[in-house]
């Protein structure tokens, strides 16, 4: 079934509070003189990869298989940031680095009140900042990295191309090309000549690094907004008043204080004197959610953090 040398045994977000309960379990602990659930974890993985290895294959797993001691040949996928691929590498592991905040494909690509419902956020600037050799790590021991689609909140193939594109082209640039080679003003115009292409052959993909970025926050307990864009050259246009934004509106310089009588902010981008990005709406009592939601869980300029579709 399998002929590849390698072999994913998964081993991620495992939740142990069956085991702890699980008479069998618990007896196999016992017999086997494991203090804890994440070393019976470790137990099995150690039994996987003797297994894989007696058949000539290689074992591969996400970074949770580290948790209790890591079996000796084991690959280590590390997704839960850079730290789990740096030590299994440091331990003599091979490792194949895909942290969420730059490789996972799934998750908001843009501001999330003009995107399909996801969680949390990974722009195509982050994929394309990603390094899967970070310092101290010695390159031989990092086989590659990895972007990751997750199909939890994505209902059709077309939809997984949205998320797919542009950053995928990002991730191929970087892992291909490695860092030091990497341009991002060079890179974006490229997208964009790619974006004619997959028009031409009917692939759906994002404009989402054309949109604005709003940036809520709380100065002295009142509460401003601040307006960015991914690209340097991008113009950002405003209202306060209900009306739509374009070129003729205030455009954006400095961090805005709301007007007392504003119910809503609505912002658009221009480039070129053209519109790039879509109209974002946001009311003042969503900006002030996440301003608090931001002060309370210290993101910054995250521009907003959910919780996943399925938990």
């Amino acid at each position: 079934l399998f002929p590849d040398e390698y072999i994913h045994i998964g081993g991620d977000e495992c939740f142990k509070g069956f085991w702890h309960k699980c008479p069998r379990c618990q007896a196999r602990m016992k017999a086997e003189n494991l203090k804890n659930e994440e070393e019976l974890q470790s137990y099995f993985i150690h039994r996987m990869g003797d297994l894989l290895k007696s058949k000539g294959k290689k074992l591969v797993g996400w970074d949770e298989i580290l948790e209790g001691g890591l079996a000796p040949d084991a690959n280590v996928m590390s997704w839960r940031g850079m730290d789990g691929g740096i030590k299994s590498a440091k331990a003599g592991h091979h490792v194949i680095m895909t942290p969420t905040e730059h490789c996972y494909l799934d998750l908001y690509q843009g501001e999330p009140s003009v995107e399909p419902a996801t969680y949390s956020m990974c722009r195509l600037k982050d994929s394309y900042s990603f390094n899967p050799v970070p310092e101290g790590v010695p390159a031989e021991m990092v086989l590659g990295g990895q972007g990751n689609v997750w199909g939890e909140a994505i209902p059709t193939f077309r939809h997984a191309e949205y998320m797919t594109w542009p950053r995928g082209w990002a991730l191929a640039e970087v892992l291909w090309s490695g860092p030091a080679q990497t341009d991002w003003e060079k890179f974006r115009l490229r997208v964009e000549r790619h974006f004619v292409r997959a028009d031409q052959a009917g692939i759906n993909y994002a404009r989402s690094m054309n949109n604005a970025i709003v940036t809520p926050y709380l100065q002295d307990g009142v509460l401003e907004v601040e307006l960015g864009s991914e690209i340097a050259e991008t113009d950002i246009y405003y209202t306060f008043d209900n009306t739509d934004p374009d070129c003729f509106t205030p455009k954006y310089n400095k961090p805005l204080r709301i007007p007392k009588t504003a119910s809503r902010l609505r912002v658009i981008t221009y480039r070129d004197g053209k519109p790039v990005g879509k109209l974002i709406t946001l009311t003042i009592k969503e900006l002030e959610k996440r301003a608090e939601s931001d002060k309370r869980t210290g993101h910054g300029n995250l521009t907003v953090e959910l919780q996943a579709p399925n938990e």
